[in-house]
């Protein structure tokens, strides 16, 4: 008896005329459900169901256990705070010092690229560290002030200056990084790390040697003291401009290049020395790593050391441009103002911050992550930054993110834990109370030169851009779109330009999608003939005598099987292999991509007219009149032959679609498969084309399928062939032995068939043959009669049209194409 919900649904479906079963669905799966169960009764019985909504609802919805797992996971320090030991604070110490002696100088520097005073670095640098640890899922990153960030905050800032005047840059920069730090926080908190993947690695790439390029051509003229009197030029000016600018003012350069070109050169002298002596006495490379590493603060060092002697007495006058006054600790720590004035001055560049602090920090993790054998959350790294962000202004900081180099120094300094950060965060607060008084006397050219020294790591070498070429040369466009307009133009509009062609590619290539005919080609395994004293010899199974031979005398690994490739070769595979349709009127068809709305019509065009190439129309008789046809298939002029005797092409008959590409499928593409089938079957008629799908993976794939009226026999009706009589479907489709049986890979000797037919026996399964073949001993055989050994079907024998495999799939067709009777004189003939 039904329910009350099923009455009170079908009155709704009757008050507003719903179709609720077109097809006859039901009774045809139970039809078809039980022909299977009658013809193979040892097999255990077993119909599929689909996903309904409710379910769906149900596994979304989060239980009282998800939403502890999830408030947990935004504390991953959690996890192994309680087995922290001596061991790990030493590693950290060592990574969190060295890190510490290094963000102190480029985080001053990064600060005067961002348009403010050096200590808003310092206070970027301390809550970035600080903060990070508490949520991160990644031992490495270290948090704060980097190039590309600064420099785009350093746009906005000047842009600001024009706009409100009235407010100091360190009252926009703290405001941008509140706002950044809120929608990256938003984004982690939803989960949605996973929208970092939409940026390729080309486009990264692009982005980080424009940046660079763009950087480090903007630090020359300080370097070289061409701005340090007065201000000739902007350096915020496109690349190319500043690049004839400085060319042009070489002659006003000053003494500033005397302490900025050798102190480039120092720290490309030290590096290049330790990597030349790490190599040559590979017992020293921890000492050399440590001295490599350090060779900012020993070059920064070193220079105040001369810039103090110099102008220890000429402040008021220094001969070279010094850094200045720093403030001693947090002078400048305040709730940020988020006035609309503010936040209106910088809204149009919000996009590309976002945008940089995003794919700066996920890519640098991951890529850590897979060098140090770790996985990172995307989501909760997310969270991470962007609570550094937000919390980073009230002490006076500006946007950071995941410093490359810094991450890399921390890497191989042997790091242990996030707690590393807690370590620099102590070096940062006592170099913000301790050395401002020393931070005067840095020179600025020598800051230059640890700028330009950083970013141009970042710039991709010719050997990465070769790879790309040879992996996707259309991407090398794209990766040289992005830094001739980094260059051309400016940083935000690189990022835009390789983000939107990236994007426009990738739905290009989905609109664009081939699909393809498949051919059966018959092959077969052979194992190396080669024989070395030190190896046994391979052994085979002989099923003749029951003895194992060797392969050098039987020369195959395994007995002959169908591979499906495509029929035109056009996989790369070798063309002197003859490949063939399986029957004649059967076709197999793979899907390349997705099969959703934008390549639909696409997909089923060539499905179409490959069929129409190669085939004819099953009753030319069947067009009628001339005056009844349709104008874009009259079929032949009056008086002439309806029935070609000459043309051997076959009928079509079925159609076998390969669906291992396919996830998901939409209302448009399932109504495109369905308008395709009424072409076909008007051009097949007064047969009808039976449509088979292979691995079909997704259950929501196979409903939406099947409310479509696919994979399952329709119950008869006028011009079905499936009601022709005398016609019966055998029932063909695999099954696998239960676990308490046998093991997954073993096999029978007599009647275990992975795949069954209507009499329940066919060709042993691939397992079987291998196992004969290699001489692996089958496990005893499995009665069929025994309940507790009876083979279940892998899918359900409701949908005899849903296959594992595309071999299952033809199978079914060709086990049934030989009992369809004729139905057209075409046939006959």
């Amino acid at each position: 008896m039904s329910s009350p919900w099923t009455k009170l649904g079908h009155g709704f479906a009757w008050f507003f005329n719903l179709q609720l079963d077109p097809y006859g669905q039901r009774e045809a799966e139970s039809n078809d459900s039980r022909n299977a169960s009658q013809s193979h009764p040892s097999v255990e019985p077993y119909d599929e169901k689909d996903p309904t909504a409710v379910d769906w609802l149900v596994s979304v919805t989060p239980t009282p256990r998800g939403i502890f797992q999830y408030l947990y996971r935004l504390f991953p320090f959690l996890h192994w705070i309680t087995r922290y030991n001596l061991t790990w604070f030493i590693g950290d110490l060592i990574a969190g010092v060295t890190v510490g002696a290094v963000v102190v100088p480029q985080g001053m520097a990064y600060a005067l690229l961002a348009g403010l005073e050096p200590q808003y670095g310092l206070y970027s640098s301390f809550m970035g560290v600080l903060i990070y640890w508490f949520f991160a899922t990644s031992k490495d990153i270290t948090i704060g002030p980097v190039a590309v960030m600064s420099t785009v905050t350093g746009g906005i800032v000047s842009r600001a200056e024009t706009v409100i005047p009235d407010v100091p840059g360190h009252v926009v920069a703290s405001a941008l990084a509140v706002i950044v730090g809120g929608i990256v926080t938003f984004l982690g908190l939803a989960r949605l790390g996973w929208i970092v993947d939409l940026i390729p690695l080309p486009s990264i790439a692009a982005f980080m040697t424009g940046s660079g390029i763009n950087i480090a051509v903007g630090q020359v003229p300080t370097m070289m003291g061409m701005n340090s009197k007065n201000k000739r030029f902007s350096t915020r000016d496109p690349t190319y401009r500043v690049i004839i600018n400085t060319l042009k003012n070489l002659p006003y350069t000053t003494i500033d290049a005397a302490m900025g070109l050798t102190a480039l050169l120092m720290l490309y002298i030290i590096r290049e020395t330790c990597t030349y002596l790490a190599k040559k006495y590979p017992h020293r490379q921890k000492l050399l790593f440590f001295i490599s590493t350090l060779r900012t603060a020993f070059v920064i060092l070193l220079y105040t050391a001369i810039s103090a002697g110099v102008n220890l007495h000429r402040r008021t006058n220094p001969l070279f441009s010094v850094l200045g006054e720093v403030p001693r600790g947090f002078q400048h720590a305040a709730v940020p103002d988020l006035d609309p004035r503010i936040i209106s001055a910088f809204t149009s560049e919000l996009p590309a911050a976002v945008i940089v602090v995003l794919i700066e920090h996920i890519s640098i993790s991951k890529s850590f992550g897979r060098v140090n054998n770790y996985v990172i959350d995307p989501s909760q790294e997310l969270v991470a930054i962007g609570i550094s962000n937000l919390l980073g202004p009230f002490l006076g900081g500006y946007p950071a993110t995941g410093s490359f180099s810094r991450t890399a120094i921390k890497a191989k300094a042997g790091v242990r834990t996030p707690f590393a950060g807690v370590i620099t965060a102590v070096i940062v607060l006592l170099a913000l109370y301790a050395l401002t008084a020393v931070f005067w006397y840095i020179p600025q050219a020598s800051l230059s030169a640890v700028i330009i020294h950083a970013v141009l790591d970042v710039v991709s070498p010719p050997n990465v851009v070769y790879q790309f070429w040879r992996v996707s040369p259309l991407e090398v466009i794209i990766f040289f779109a992005g830094v001739l307009v980094t260059i051309f133009d400016g940083i935000e509009d690189g990022i835009y330009t390789t983000v939107c062609v990236s994007f426009a590619v990738f739905v290009f290539r989905l609109f664009q999608a081939k699909g393809r005919f498949l051919g059966m080609a018959k092959i077969r395994t052979i194992g190396d003939l080669r024989r070395t004293g030190s190896e046994s010899q391979p052994l085979s199974y002989d099923q003749n005598n029951s003895t194992a031979v060797g392969l050098r005398e039987r020369g195959a690994i395994s007995t002959y099987r169908n591979l499906f490739i495509p029929i035109n070769h056009e996989d790369g595979s070798n063309p002197r292999v003859p490949v063939a349709h399986p029957y004649p009127g059967v076709f197999i068809y793979q899907f390349s991509e997705l099969f959703n709305y934008p390549n639909a019509t696409r997909y089923l065009d060539q499905l179409t007219t490959g069929i129409f190439k190669a085939t004819r129309r099953t009753d030319p008789e069947s067009l009628g009149k001339l005056g009844d046809r349709p104008w874009n298939d009259p079929g032949p002029r009056k008086g002439k032959v309806i029935i070609d005797d000459t043309d051997s092409r076959p009928t079509l008959r079925a159609i076998i679609l390969d669906c291992s590409a396919i996830n998901n499928v939409d209302v448009t593409s399932t109504q495109a498969l369905i308008d395709v089938r009424n072409q076909l079957d008007k051009y097949a008629q007064p047969d009808t084309v039976e449509w088979h799908f292979a691995n079909v993976r997704n259950p929501w794939t196979r409903r939406a399928l099947a409310a479509a009226g696919f994979g399952f026999l329709r119950p008869g009706g006028k011009g079905d062939a499936e009601a022709e009589a005398g016609r019966r479907w055998k029932s063909i489709f695999s099954v696998a032995d239960l676990a308490d049986a046998a093991s997954p890979l073993s096999s029978s000797d007599d009647d275990d068939d992975g795949r069954l037919g209507k009499t329940g026996t066919g060709e042993k399964s691939s397992a079987a043959r291998v196992d004969e073949e290699i001489g692996t001993h089958s496990s005893p055989s499995v009665d069929l009669s025994d309940a507790g050994s009876r083979p279940a079907p892998v899918y359900g024998l409701n949908r005899p049209f849903f296959h594992a495999d595309v071999q299952e799939a033809l199978d079914a067709v060709l086990g049934n194409v030989e009992v369809r009777p004729p139905v057209s004189k075409a046939q006959e003939l």
